[in-house]
């Protein structure tokens, strides 16, 4: 219940409000003045403003919520996002890691498979050069007992077709063997060369170029590129120097 408070000489049909302000006493059955419709408009506009200024202050109350809701759902998101591509360069270290690896060992796998195929190739080579060696002793043996029965028995014809077939079946080992790649080195009237031929003993020619094959006691033979065993040869000396690759071109011009 309201509480007016009277000041005297004051007419009945006023009052006064908190500040003093003289204000008209609303009497029954009075009909409204144009200043109670003012007033009467002026607190619906007042209560117009203080329920729009509660709904704003709601609504900033519910946007800063949701806000503070969106930022800690973004966060949420950065932090996984953070974890996946720390998962991510983690996969792909592995992943190059493990590339690494499978290089290496296709790259060691490759290096095995060409030292196993070398091995192999050097122990055939080492089989068929031990084979060869052991045939060529009985190789020699057949052309000196061919050349001693060519000089002793010239005449008797049965003994020289014998002699003939066995130079024939030197002949077909030798050339088996040439098709195996192996070269026989027979060098009479040939340049020395010391790493295929072995000197063992030495002749006087004035009329041979110097250090030249002169007679060949044992041929030698070369198997794949490689001497397997040098000729024994005597080489000459005493006459005039064999002339260079460039002053015999220079002489058949």
């Amino acid at each position: 219940m309201e509480r007016y408070d009277f000041i005297p000489n004051d007419d009945e049909s006023t009052k006064r409000d908190e500040d003093g302000v003289k204000v008209p006493i609303d009497e029954p059955g009075a009909e409204p003045t144009p200043t109670d419709e003012l007033d009467e408009e002026a607190m619906v506009e007042a209560a117009i403003r203080a329920g729009e200024q509660a709904a704003e202050e709601e609504l900033d109350a519910e946007a800063e919520a949701n806000a503070e809701r969106t930022k800690a759902e973004r966060d949420e998101l950065y932090e996984r996002l953070d974890e996946a591509m720390d998962q991510v360069d983690e996969a792909k270290q592995a992943a190059k890691e493990a590339q690494d690896r499978l290089t290496r060992l296709q790259a060691d796998w490759e290096n095995f498979r060409r030292r196993t195929r070398q091995e192999r190739e050097v122990e055939r080579e080492r089989a068929g050069e031990k084979l060869v060696l052991g045939l060529l002793p009985v190789l020699d043996d057949m052309e000196r007992a061919v050349d001693h029965a060519r000089q002793s028995a010239a005449d008797d014809e049965q003994f020289t077709q014998f002699v003939d077939g066995v130079q024939q079946i030197h002949d077909k080992m030798v050339g088996i063997l040439e098709k195996d790649g192996v070269e026989v080195i027979d060098p009479a009237g040939e340049p020395f060369e010391p790493l295929s031929h072995q000197a063992v003993g030495r002749e006087e020619n004035a009329e041979a170029y110097d250090e030249t094959v002169a007679q060949v006691y044992q041929k030698g033979y070369r198997m794949g590129g490689k001497v397997i065993r040098p000729a024994m040869v005597t080489v000459t000396y005493g006459g005039p120097k064999r002339p260079t690759e460039d002053e015999a071109s220079a002489d058949a011009e």
